[in-house]
């Protein structure tokens, strides 16, 4: 039986006049990882800032639809953004550590939720870095600046910083495109590892990526959802030649 976290239905999105998405609809599984395949500029990337409302900063930006995570849609309903934020973690292409230490980077986001107690955040700080597979490269420099880091490292310090506020969905644009092999099959192996207590959506250009990580998988295209379906279907037996074109590299 499928537990689905996120129903998306008929959305349609705008910045301004210009139409971003259209009718988009989906339902995410819950503890699965939900790769968003697709060229550049196909929608995947404000599909993924529609599920915690990070499009809504954006001037003339607008939706239309429904976005339902555990049964409340996020648009419709009196929601406060911040704590949907807490609930849906994003970790961004370029790691983006703030000019702080190591320690202070993972600290923020409980701080702000209004945890003070040192031993506490001393707790979520060393668990975060754990389940960010970081903590025994760097647990002697956690006083340092994060920007000091490897770009590899830096990334899963912004993982860590995501995960400290215990976020049921994790959404991730692109987190590994900037990376080195070595460094991107560290995040992948993190990735796997998350699902076990977290839903995860990652937007990613890389097919060998998709097909690696990923339990689910869609195809987006000018806007469009063109595919959606398990990433050993999409990969082996697509559906539509526009899928087919698109994961065998004829466009894109």
């Amino acid at each position: 039986m499928k537990e689905i976290k996120i129903s998306v239905r008929n959305l349609n999105c705008y910045y301004d006049d210009t139409q971003a998405l259209f009718n988009v609809s989906m339902d995410i599984e819950q503890n699965k990882i939900t790769a968003l395949i697709g060229p550049s500029g196909c929608g995947k990337s404000t599909f993924l800032r529609t599920l915690n409302r990070m499009n809504d900063i954006i001037y003339k930006y607008r939706v239309e639809g429904d976005v339902i995570i555990d049964g409340i849609d996020i648009y419709k309903e009196k929601i406060d953004v911040v704590e949907l934020r807490k609930r849906v973690g994003m970790v961004f292409q370029k790691s983006n550590p703030f000019p702080k230490t190591i320690y202070d980077n993972v600290a923020y986001g409980p701080r702000i939720h209004g945890i003070k107690n040192k031993s506490e955040l001393d707790y979520i700080v060393e668990t975060s870095l754990k389940r960010a597979a970081l903590w025994d490269e760097i647990k002697d420099r956690l006083n340092e600046l994060a920007t000091g880091l490897s770009g590899g490292q830096q990334q899963r310090v912004c993982i860590a910083r995501a995960l400290a506020v215990n976020p049921e969905i994790l959404l991730m644009d692109e987190p590994a495109s900037a990376l080195d092999p070595i460094s991107t099959a560290k995040i992948e192996e993190l990735i796997t590892e998350l699902k076990k207590s977290i839903t995860v959506i990652i937007v990613t250009h890389n097919m060998q990526q998709a097909a690696r990580v990923s339990d689910n998988c869609a195809f987006f295209l000018n806007g469009y959802l063109i595919e959606y379906d398990t990433t050993t279907k999409m990969f082996m037996n697509p559906e539509k030649i526009e899928t087919q074109n698109y994961i065998t590299g004829k466009f894109g």
